[in-house]
């Protein structure tokens, strides 16, 4: 939105005019002017026929670089303005390789903590942190302890993975759920030879004997170009991998890996789903299943890479 100001009044140092929001966008100052009157740019500032763009204000993404994609109307304005953010991000300094393991061991900790409390861990938080240092907290079971290190490990593997340009296979997903599922050697990376239900779900997952063929199916699809945008592609790939519920346990774990590691592969920030937020998560599940809706889970998704590329940004911008 473009607030107007009088002239007389006091106006903070961080501004930029149009002309140098022009020459550090790679823009004509018309086009600056058009995203400014469009109410496009957060934080603009008009005074008169004059605008004051914020310093740190990001190019919004011209929709033509997005054409490619088939957006549905529901979803562009908040794709719009995280692709802008990443590409902003792309754009920024790296971090220093000390200041990205800092900022990833926080983020390892906090992410082990709400992906194992989603499932039951009674670990908390500050005790999270603990384990992983190597400290047995008392009276908390020893699964809790095993799970959340077995998460971490396979947070770390999966980040290798990122880093070869590994694409994602039926082994990849079997290698991540064996890390999660280090305490039940039996168990660990094979799919599940039962039926089972998910309580609380309207969806029943497939039966034993279609499980490979549908996880073959569902790699397949992910792996094949396509015209929808990574965000949605990605949620559905996500919503779809739980819905096959291909192991005996650890499918909520290992799913959020996935949904990181397809993140990471299209260029995005790995999100931290938290536990706080499990009701509307698992009510982002039933919409989808229950009337093929996707787009909780999309905003739910989108929303929290938007929080993660903020967060990032202010770091680079402090």
């Amino acid at each position: 939105m473009v607030r107007t100001r009088k002239k007389n009044e006091n106006e903070p140092f961080q501004y930029m005019s149009v002309g140098e929001a022009a020459s550090l966008w790679k823009v004509s100052d018309r086009r600056v002017r058009y995203l400014c009157e469009q109410g496009k740019i957060e934080g603009v500032i008009r005074t008169g026929r004059n605008y004051k763009i914020p310093k740190g204000a990001i190019k919004p993404l011209d929709g033509r670089e997005s054409r490619w994609f088939n957006i549905p109307d529901a979803f562009k304005e908040i794709f719009n303005r995280v692709d802008s953010e990443k590409r902003e991000l792309d754009r920024r300094r790296p971090l220093t390789p000390g200041e990205l393991a800092r900022i990833r061991d926080d983020f390892t900790i906090s992410y082990t903590y709400n992906s194992n409390a989603i499932e039951g861990n009674t670990l908390t938080l500050s005790e999270t942190r603990l384990v992983l240092e190597g400290v047995t907290i008392d009276q908390k079971p020893l699964s809790d302890h095993l799970e959340a290190a077995g998460h971490r490990d396979a947070f770390q593997y999966m980040l290798t993975l990122v880093s070869g340009d590994n694409p994602l296979t039926e082994r990849v997903i079997k290698e991540l759920h064996s890390l999660v599922l280090i305490d039940r050697p039996q168990d660990k990376g094979v799919y599940r030879r039962i039926p089972v239900t998910i309580s609380g779900a309207s969806h029943t997952p497939p039966q034993p004997y279609l499980i490979e063929p549908q996880m073959e199916q569902l790699v397949a699809d992910f792996n094949n170009k396509s015209h929808v945008h990574p965000l949605e592609r990605i949620s559905k790939f996500h919503l779809d991998f739980e819905g096959i519920h291909p192991f005996i346990d650890g499918n909520g774990r290992t799913g959020r890996l996935l949904l990181n590691f397809a993140l990471m592969r299209a260029g995005y920030l790995p999100i931290d789903i938290k536990f706080t937020d499990r009701r509307r998560y698992y009510a982002a599940f039933e919409a989808y299943y229950a009337q093929g809706d996707i787009q909780p889970m999309v905003e739910l998704v989108t929303g929290y890479e938007d929080e993660a590329l903020k967060e990032r940004l202010a770091i680079l911008t402090s």
